[in-house]
Order: structure tokens, then sequence, then C-alpha cells
């Protein structure tokens, strides 16, 4: 005879103030794509059917409303598809953007939950991957790690 548990999770981490998941975001193209990796091996996260959502990517000198509602869906499609939360990522850029650009591009994704890594530009992504897949990537080596007591 074999036992098992079987439990129900509440969505939330044993510890609330671990960090959640990191992520890489691809704002190259029209639309923005999202990935995540684990073990430098990285996947697509896309909306489960009847969940679809919208995620234009805003020009760089867009009203920071665009891009905290840019950030906002990518940290939600991230989460439904991980079923855990997501709090870093790192960015892909198809652009170079100024100094001042690029620290209300961060101030926004903070607003929108979401703590920047880095923000890559297309060509430094260019390792062969699709951006997103290199963004993911990196996130994983850049995510912070819960203390181990």
């Amino acid at each position: 005879m074999k036992l098992f548990q079987i439990e129900e999770p509440d969505g939330s981490p044993a510890d609330p103030d671990a960090p959640g998941a990191a992520i890489g975001i691809d704002a190259t193209g029209a639309e923005g794509e999202v990935a995540f990796a684990v073990g430098g091996n990285a996947v697509a996260l896309d909306d489960r059917e009847g969940f679809a959502l919208d995620l234009p990517v805003p020009a760089a000198a867009t009203a920071a409303e665009a891009w905290r509602n840019f950030f906002e869906g990518a940290r939600l499609r991230a989460e439904r598809a991980l079923g855990r939360p997501v709090t870093h990522a790192v960015l892909v850029l198809g652009v170079a953007v100024e100094p001042i650009t690029l620290a209300r591009i961060k101030d926004t994704a903070e607003t929108a939950g979401v703590v920047l890594l880095d923000v890559m530009s297309c060509k430094a992504a260019g390792t062969g991957e699709q951006p997103a897949f290199a963004a993911a990537i990196l996130a994983e080596d850049l995510a912070p790690r819960p203390e181990s007591t």
C-alpha cells in the first residue's frame, strides 16, 4: 500500500519576504515577450487560452503609465504561467535610451512590482537566442537567492 499526501497550495510563498521568480522581458518588437529559465534553459511564457493579454511595447519616451501597464502585464503573464510571484526581471530594449529615460523606466517597473536586475540592448542579448530567452537566462543568474538559515 502506498501513501501520499495531497496539499492545496494557497499560492503564497512560505516566506512573504522571500524574492519571487525572475523573468526575462523582450521589448524589442511591437509585442512584448516573456520568458523564464531554469538551469540555463529558457522557455517562453504564454497566456492560457481564454486569458489572452495584449502586451504592446511602448516607445522609450512614452509616458510612465504605458510602461507601468507593460510591466504589470508581463508580471501577470509570468505569474499565471508559473503559479508563483514574480518580483525581478531583465529587460531587453530594441533601442539605446538616455540615462534619464532608463532611470524612469526602472522606477516605473518598480511601481509595477518588478525590480529590473539589468537592462540590455538588443545587441548585448545577441547570443543567437531569442532576446527574451537571453534575458531570462541572465535573470536566473542575477536573481536574489533566499538566504539560508
